[in-house]
């Protein structure tokens, strides 16, 4: 017994409505995923600028650190074989103001020099500016002998940096007279130039 043609164009109306329903269902949840790729797409690019500045700034970090120490170890090669006569002059050129003036303090505590102070007019001015303890007072700029043949550095290793300030552990040597001079030597950029802004003896 079959079905009466109503009844059958009321099966094809009710398959067919759902037909167009599944297509709709389909076409939106394309939609839907299409847009969620383009979130994820716009997030994945803006994150990646961030990094790759981020790394650049690191690698700028990396390249000043190690333009710090080729300058510190070239600069104090040439100090050591600089004419003596010139010696001040020399040291005036590789260090900031402050540093120069306070270390020339350090080495002409209690000599009858020019513009020599005592070791407490020494402390007074400078213990708020400098470790004092570390001034190397009495002692030559760089290495404490009088003395020396051939100075090299030994050893010249970044401890600490930040922003156009580096801290390097230095040991310089003496083969000649067997001596070795450990210090720490403080490093800043100004004005495009690297200076020598402490150095602890």
């Amino acid at each position: 017994m079959g079905l009466s043609p109503c009844k059958q164009i009321n099966k094809t109306s009710i398959g067919f409505s759902q037909n167009i329903h599944m297509k709709r269902t389909i076409i939106a949840s394309l939609l839907l995923i299409i847009a969620c790729k383009e979130e994820k797409k716009e997030i994945k690019t803006e994150v990646k600028p961030q990094q790759t500045e981020e790394k650049v700034v690191l690698n700028n970090e990396t390249n000043e650190a190690e333009d710090a120490k080729k300058w510190l170890e070239k600069s104090i090669v040439d100090y050591f074989k600089s004419d003596i006569g010139s010696e001040e002059k020399n040291m005036q050129k590789i260090t900031t103001k402050e540093y120069f003036e306070y270390k020339t303090d350090a080495m002409n505590v209690d000599l009858d020099v020019d513009g020599g102070l005592t070791e407490k007019e020494f402390q007074d001015k400078w213990k708020s500016k400098f470790d004092i303890s570390k001034a190397g007072v009495g002692a030559g700029f760089l290495i404490a002998a009088q003395d020396w043949d051939k100075i090299e550095v030994g050893s010249c290793d970044l401890e600490l940096s930040s922003k156009d300030e580096y801290l390097f552990n230095v040991v310089l040597t003496d083969k000649t007279f067997k001596a070795e001079y450990p210090s720490v030597i403080k490093v800043v950029k100004e004005n495009g130039s690297f200076l020598i802004a402490d150095v602890w003896q």
